[in-house]
């Protein structure tokens, strides 16, 4: 593995592609380069906004030309990018399936079903992605699907090298990264996560006042006693899935330009950027999805979940026994969906045993084709980003204009141009509004998991894209905000900030009630 510095290996990042070698960013997509015209063109249109008066340009079409633009039913977000050609249409649809499919265990009549578990939080993507939208706790007496728990402990052996200021942690030794609620017949399940809640009065000026709630998370009925005690936990909700294929597509470049590790400008934000090591091109690149940026692409992101949600293997990932550890017995020696008769089965399975031969007792094979992964990749890259609702609206207008004066852009980037790939592409070139900046922001304690992950700190978030948040109500029919869905409005997800965010906290606080308001139409129209 080559040895760089997090210097040079962001110069690399930021850098256009040489003769020899592709820009470590764009390995998974071929992006054009720019011309010095389309630079300055792209320069023009993403600058920010000064005039509150009316809309900007196409801002009511936030994906671009593959924003859909039907009125919004609970389906919002499961339609296709509105420029997909027939083809695109059909494997999306293909890919639909998959995500929709619920798996069962192996053996059974129908191979392309089989291999759930043995460990599992959900048997099926679209339970945890309902409507392909974000999930949210369950409720009280109900066992939890869309929220999970992830685990860790401190490990400084193992820091990847290759990227600087990597945080060195391991699976949980028992239980693994996940903690599965679910197992098939005659496996324990590993536990389930209890959640408590202690509300919170808030003050706001003008006489109003917001409750929040402040969870504390724990393990129970732990199906082989306490966890190491140097055990860190995360709580996660399943996140939204649309515009995920144009957040890939934005130029690692562009998300860049807006990193500012050191707060040179002196503003108090200090986004920088994941890096991370990729599975699928085995070098470092831009961490872009999940709540920590901790995964460069959409392929790599299902893949992991797959293996951590359903128990599935995928060739990135080629663990049958999903998550299994090595201290469980009982889920190492359960039948999986590996076919062990089909031609070649037992090449790849030699092939595949290298990565892992430290670790003999751990099977490994494939359960979920390439061409299946591909398929869900496609399918999660081009679901549709819904346009915009009243944003001509002269309370959104002002609401707006609140957003910008409370320095909310300064993390939520309104707009970026997506590369211009080769071929046909429903993400090539676009404008779209996704406001984020894809970096990671200190959020402070309260906000805080205390669980670094990759380069990212204990109290560090990547900044959550906005697009399509107004509609979550309608999609999934409640509210629920940030990455353990405590916050039950807009309002309270607003109040959670911290951190580099306290200052535009406090000037929502101070705000009067009726900009507030605004702020809070705007954001809707989202």
């Amino acid at each position: 593995m080559r040895r760089i510095g997090i210097i040079s290996l962001l110069v690399a990042l930021a850098g256009a592609a040489s003769a020899e070698e592709p820009a470590l960013q764009d390995l998974h997509l071929p992006l054009l380069p720019r011309t010095a015209e389309e630079a300055a063109r792209i320069a023009a249109v993403t600058a920010p906004a000064t005039d509150f008066s009316a809309l900007e340009s196409f801002e009511e079409l936030p994906a671009g030309a593959a924003t859909v633009r039907a009125s919004p039913t609970s389906d919002a977000f499961s339609d296709p990018s509105a420029n997909l050609d027939g083809e695109g249409r059909m494997d999306f649809a293909l890919g639909n399936g998959i995500f929709r499919k619920v798996w069962v265990s192996a053996p059974a009549s129908t191979q392309a079903s089989d291999g759930l578990g043995p460990l599992y939080n959900a048997r099926a993507c679209q339970l945890c992605h309902v409507k392909d939208a974000r999930g949210h706790p369950a409720a009280e007496g109900e066992a939890e699907v869309a929220l999970f728990l992830r685990l860790s402990v401190p490990d400084p052996e193992a820091a990847i090298a290759e990227i600087a200021g990597w945080i060195g942690t391991a699976p949980e030794p028992v239980y693994g990264g996940q903690l599965q609620n679910f197992a098939l017949p005659g496996i324990p399940a590993e536990g389930r996560l209890s959640v408590s809640y202690e509300e919170i009065l808030v003050p706001l000026a003008g006489g109003e006042s917001a409750t929040l709630r402040a969870p504390t998370y724990a393990l129970a009925d732990l199906a082989y006693g306490a966890p190491d005690p140097a055990t860190m936990l995360s709580p996660r909700v399943a996140p939204q899935m649309i515009g995920l294929g144009l957040l890939e597509a934005i130029p690692a470049e562009d998300i860049l330009a807006h990193a500012d590790p050191d707060d040179a400008d002196g503003d108090g934000i200090s986004g920088r950027p994941s890096v991370v090591w990729s599975l699928e091109h085995d070098a470092p690149m831009l961490g872009r999805f999940g709540y920590k940026a901790g995964t460069p692409t959409i392929r790599e992101q299902s893949a992991r979940a797959f293996l951590g949600d359903v128990g599935l293997s995928t060739s990135l990932l080629p663990q049958p026994a999903g998550e299994c550890t090595l201290a469980e017995a009982l889920c190492l020696a359960a039948p999986h969906g590996v076919d062990a008769t089909a031609p070649g089965a037992e090449d790849e399975a030699e092939a595949l045993a290298s990565p892992l031969a430290e670790e003999p007792a751990i099977p490994l094979g494939i359960e979920v084709s390439d061409e299946a992964l591909e398929l869900v990749t496609h399918y999660s890259r081009n679901l549709g980003v819904p346009a915009r609702r009243g944003a001509d609206d002269a309370e959104v207008l002002v609401g707006k204009e609140v957003f910008y004066a409370a320095g909310c852009p300064a993390c939520h980037v309104p707009k970026f141009v997506t590369g211009r790939m080769e071929g046909e592409s429903a993400q090539s070139f676009q404008l779209i509004w996704p406001y984020t900046d894809l970096l990671l922001h200190d959020m402070g304690p309260g906000l805080a998991d205390n669980r670094p992950e990759g380069v990212a700190t204990g109290s560090e978030w990547r900044t959550a894209p906005l697009w399509g948040i107004g509609l979550t109500e309608l999609v999934t029919g409640q509210q629920s905000y940030l990455h353990d869905g405590r916050a039950r409005t807009l309002l309270e997800a607003v109040l959670w900030h911290g951190g580099e965010a306290e200052a535009a906290r406090t000037r929502v606080v101070e705000l009067t009630p009726e900009d507030r308001a605004a702020l809070i139409a705007f954001l809707e129209s989202l």
